[in-house]
């Protein structure tokens, strides 16, 4: 868990000596999909001299850097977070490049899990996006402090204006406008830096030199305006600050950086700063903030579990002499064995030596660390705390934290969503079953959101993903690194089963077979939850008096949790139910554990039955993005697929749809939405909330399962 440090805190921070580590920064770049997230890590890494040719997503050629998979280049997508190193002004800044399409969204979560600060990028046209609010909500959840950089200025309808409004009004961010943008569209040319009060233009052929000049005359009195009010904002955080400007003293610049700093670190406000990645504009100003305003490790307060403690919360320090901290929050299985990335948080970490796994409990060599570089590695004899790195060959889970021998410490662990789509798989030749198994099992453990399953109906090997392009591209994979040919079968939706009334249940569980019998009896009620709460179930014990023993209460709650993974209605798991254990009995000889968790089982399978049951659906949040001719009939589909429209708003030719749609409804929209507009729409689609099914479609689909079981069902169409 991270807590961001008050401003005492952070100005003994800023007092401290320079020490390597608080040259370092944990940076990940995380926006929408198509915002120009990794053109802007390829610009960093060759203003920063890590490559010497840049290279472009889309437009044939070798793709870029930070795209390494071959999948990535031919779709011009991020799919997996890449990881690299930089220097820039005497820092070292580690660097994860995320996708930006919410079917990979656990490489998101996992990222800022263990990053200290993040670059949220917005296209200048389209603004705060549906996968911006999540990639900002994720960040909130990790106290996660970010720079917002508005991309794409170059584009025509570019308006830095609304951007900042929506930042302001959908994410509910405290902004702090740092540059103007000297033109926009095919005019842009540059960007005014309100701090140093100059323009900044970008020459050379990959705008490498910067050259400084005066602010046009044209824009002085709106420059002059946009720093007044920069100075404004920053003034209601620093009262000296407050008293230069009342004296109508100069400001200095140097007062001006160390405030935004610690505004910055502490979630007071966020530093907003412009330009165009693909014009080769903004990217190096956009460096010297990342420097001089996102947390070094030292910036941010750390802490772990100690597992020998209750869980008490221990806080962890940069100190190479104290014992080592790690998390392990991403995988990757290879041919030369497992390539597990690590954050490091406290201590030293020295190749070679032997660290344990909190989790098991046994310990492990890491005879290899490797620095990262996208798909390329640098040996390394050790790493210290705040450093990111791999270890080569270890064989654990992602989440593990190791320690060094003698402490017994855990991190919290990451935010993992539930799958909400299934397909059945299965290869097309016999022969390559294995090949096909150690896949499946490769990717089910580099990837927490992807799933696999037997169905015990049909006997069908199930994969559950995100969505129908997270488990296209597991597809796609299989095909091309294992070389097998894989049948796909239809999507299915991931239902879920839900009470919605109270019922009190009173169920004895009796068994004689001659010696020792079974015996066991609990009364209570049966509740539905909140829609929006959390939690799947919820177990309440009100039992007192010894009715039934302390020792068989957990025995009860585990009987009724064995009955979640798969309702009575459909076979769909079970959500929304709280359970009350109020009172019950039991025998002296005859009770037991496997008596209470037999007894649980029942009363909870007859009570969800008299709960009047309902079905409920995935609901995804849909946002179309079309030319304003074809928003009508967009929108007119969006409601034949049972959707809602939330809200529509124009931006320039463009319409933005706000629509929440039922996943079911949701296959195949993508061929759909670009024939109704001559290839011009693009949508985005991410899991919402789970709303309950209409009572006639319930009732079709508990008749389609019906006569699945039976075998009396059609089989659907499968492709290759």
């Amino acid at each position: 868990m991270a807590v961001i440090p008050g401003p005492k805190a952070l100005r003994d921070i800023d007092s401290m000596n320079a020490s390597p580590i608080s040259k370092l920064r944990n940076v990940g770049i995380s926006a929408h999909i198509d915002s120009g997230k990794t053109t802007l890590t390829e610009r960093i890494l060759f203003y920063a001299g890590r490559i010497h040719k840049i290279s472009e997503v889309k437009g044939g050629g070798d793709g870029a850097t930070m795209d390494h998979m071959e999948l990535e280049k031919e779709r011009g997508i991020t799919i997996t977070s890449a990881a690299t190193q930089v220097q820039w002004n005497d820092c070292d800044i580690n660097i994860i490049d995320t996708p930006g399409h919410v079917d990979f969204t656990v490489e998101v979560e996992r990222s800022l899990r263990v990053l200290d600060g993040a670059i949220l990028v917005l296209c200048g046209v389209a603004g705060v996006q549906s996968q911006s609010i999540t990639v900002d909500r994720q960040m909130k959840r990790y106290n996660v402090p970010r720079i917002c950089f508005i991309n794409k200025l170059d584009r025509g309808g570019a308006d830095p204006v609304n951007v900042i409004k929506g930042l302001e009004e959908k994410l509910d961010l405290t902004t702090i406008q740092l540059q103007l943008p000297i033109g926009l569209g095919n005019d842009h040319d540059g960007v005014v830096d309100l701090i140093k009060m100059k323009a900044v233009y970008f020459d050379g052929e990959n705008g490498e030199k910067l050259r400084y000049e005066d602010i046009p005359a044209t824009m002085a009195d709106e420059a002059k305006s946009a720093r007044t009010g920069m100075l404004d904002a920053l003034s209601l955080y620093d009262d000296e600050l407050l008293s230069i400007m009342l004296e109508e003293k100069p400001v200095p610049e140097e007062m001006i950086h160390s405030i935004i700093r610690r505004g910055t670190i502490s979630a007071q406000f966020t530093p907003v700063l412009m330009g165009s990645a693909y014009r080769n504009r903004g990217v190096q100003l956009l460096l010297d903030a990342m420097v001089r305003y996102l947390p070094s490790p030292l910036d941010r307060e750390m802490f772990a579990l100690d597992l020998d403690n209750e869980e008490a919360e221990v806080p962890l320090t940069s100190n190479p002499e104290t014992p080592l901290v790690a998390l392990a929050f991403k995988l990757v299985d290879e041919s030369f064995g497992q390539l597990t990335f690590m954050r490091i948080y406290q201590g030293k970490m020295i190749r070679g030596d032997r660290y344990v796994n909190s989790r098991t409990r046994k310990p492990s060599r890491f005879s290899r660390i490797v620095r990262m570089h996208a798909n390329d590695r640098e040996d390394m004899d050790s790493a210290t705390a705040g450093d990111i790195v791999a270890v080569v060959g270890l064989d654990c889970i992602s989440g593990d934290t190791f320690c060094s021998e003698g402490v017994n410490y855990t991190m919290e662990s990451m935010h993992i969503m539930d799958p909400v789509i299934s397909l059945a798989v299965s290869p097309t030749k016999t022969a390559d079953r294995d090949k096909f198994s150690k896949a499946l099992s490769r990717f089910a453990k580099e990837d927490p959101t992807f799933h696999v399953a037997t169905d015990p109906d049909t006997g069908d090997t199930l994969i559950s993903g995100m969505g129908e392009l997270h488990l296209d591209v597991y597809c796609e994979r299989i095909r091309r690194e294992y070389k097998v040919d894989v049948t796909v079968g239809q999507p299915k939706v991931s239902y879920r089963e839900s009470p919605s009334k109270s019922v009190e249940y009173n169920y004895k569980h009796k068994k004689q077979t001659g010696g020792s019998g079974q015996f066991a009896h609990v009364v209570g009620t049966l509740e539905p939850l909140p829609e929006d709460y959390e939690e799947p179930y919820v177990f309440e014990n009100k039992v007192f008096g010894g009715r039934i023993p302390s020792e068989y209460i957990p025995s009860v709650d585990k009987g009724f949790q064995s009955v979640l993974n798969k309702g009575p209605v459909a076979g769909f798991p079970i959500t929304g139910v709280k359970m009350i254990l109020e009172d019950g009995s039991s025998h002296a000889v005859d009770s037991s554990d496997m008596a209470f968790q037999i007894c649980a089982r029942d009363a909870f399978k007859e009570a969800f039955l008299a709960s009047k049951p309902v079905l409920l659906e995935p609901i995804m949040k849909v946002q179309a993005e079309c030319p304003v001719e074809f928003q009508g009939s967009i929108i007119g589909d969006l409601s034949a697929r049972r959707g809602l429209v939330m809200g529509t708003e124009n931006r320039g030719p463009l319409a933005i749809i706000d629509a929440e749609v039922p996943l079911a409804k949701m296959f195949g929209y993508a061929t759909d939405v670009r024939s109704m507009s001559q290839g011009k729409a693009t949508f985005t689609m991410e899991f919402l909330k789970y709303k309950r099914v209409p009572a006639a479609i319930q009732a079709e689909i508990i008749e389609a399962v019906r006569l699945q079981k039976s075998g009396k069902a059609p089989a659907p169409p499968a492709k290759k």
